[in-house]
């Protein structure tokens, strides 16, 4: 059974959607802490809606387990949006749960005074911290996806806590964490860690950031107008769309390279492709470091790494 805590649904659609929830219930289809985007028919607003939802169950690991906590409190969250985009957003809003989880056991804050206020805010604090990252930094932005690519730290200051948090999280959805080798990401940070002249500084003191030694390239700055053009929409998940885009750009040239070194272990034809690409891809100072640190154990890989430094040294001389 099914009781209400809170709503801001009117009363019928209240009940369809309570309708909906059951049935996914009944089918065992909702896992702890995981969320599921479904589309959803209400009749008011008369449409199809993307529905968010979450099973959260209470945390009994700071208390005994009794035999009437076999059947402990579970609650089902779920955030209304206007369509399955929902879904791009979806590790955000299970992070957003968990946050909500935390804090409950935590501070014990009543359903009134925390609960209500937080749920009634997840399309402010979960959807929108890249668009509003956007708007702040306008062509700036550039600095801070070559900041994302490269793996290198930077430090926000004289910011308020909702403007660096927005900061970190951008910062963090723009790497490529998850998507290149977990030993390649590691290496990267303890190399971009150590060479501290390269740390990058965001003073957000006036009413623009202002950045210190900061990098771009090409490859960031062609993005960088993607995002600005799109600010015009205002649409939150357009950015989101954009964002994703520039990091399947960002492993697409990751992996030709790759492919171009194997080639050119044997082949001094590839060494000039895989220079040509790097040349002109907008983004070689970023790549040549991923694969510097991705074939450092690999001696042929790692010649022809060397001599595309070289190469791109030269380059940059003249």
């Amino acid at each position: 059974s099914l009781t209400l805590l809170d709503t801001n649904l009117p009363t019928e659609a209240e009940t369809e959607f309570r309708s909906f929830i059951a049935k996914r219930l009944t089918k065992g289809a909702l896992f702890e802490g995981m969320g599921n985007v479904a589309s959803v028919d209400l009749s008011i607003p008369e449409c199809k809606v993307g529905c968010y939802y979450c099973l959260l169950k209470q945390n009994l690991l700071e208390t005994p387990i009794l035999e009437s906590d076999i059947n402990a409190a579970e609650y089902v969250v779920c955030f209304l949006g206007g369509s399955e985009k929902e879904d791009t957003f979806r590790l955000e809003l299970d992070k957003y749960i968990q946050s909500l989880k935390l804090n409950l056991d935590v501070e014990q804050k009543t359903l009134e005074t925390y609960v209500n206020p937080y749920l009634r805010s997840w399309f402010e604090n979960s959807i929108c911290p890249i668009q509003r990252v956007v708007q702040l930094f306008q062509e700036k932005l550039a600095f801070l996806l070559h900041a994302a690519l490269s793996y290198t730290p930077v430090e926000v200051k004289n910011a308020d806590e909702r403007t660096e948090k927005d900061i970190n999280r951008f910062l963090a959805a723009a790497s490529l964490q998850g998507l290149v080798q977990e030993g390649t990401m590691t290496s990267l940070c303890i190399a971009m860690t150590e060479e501290q002249h390269k740390s990058m500084i965001i003073d957000c003191s006036g009413p623009q950031p202002q950045l210190h030694n900061a990098g771009s390239n090409r490859f960031c700055e062609d993005w960088m107008h993607a995002f600005v053009n799109g600010a015009e929409g205002g649409n939150p998940f357009l950015f989101r769309q954009i964002l994703e885009n520039f990091k399947l750009k960002a492993i697409q040239d990751i992996n030709n390279l790759k492919r171009f070194i194997r080639q050119a272990e044997m082949n001094h034809y590839a060494l000039f492709k895989c220079y040509m690409f790097l040349k002109n891809c907008g983004s070689g100072d970023i790549l040549l470091k991923i694969v510097k640190v991705e074939h450092a154990e690999m001696p042929e890989a790692r010649n022809v790494v060397t001599v595309l430094e070289e190469f791109m040294r030269e380059t940059a001389v003249a």
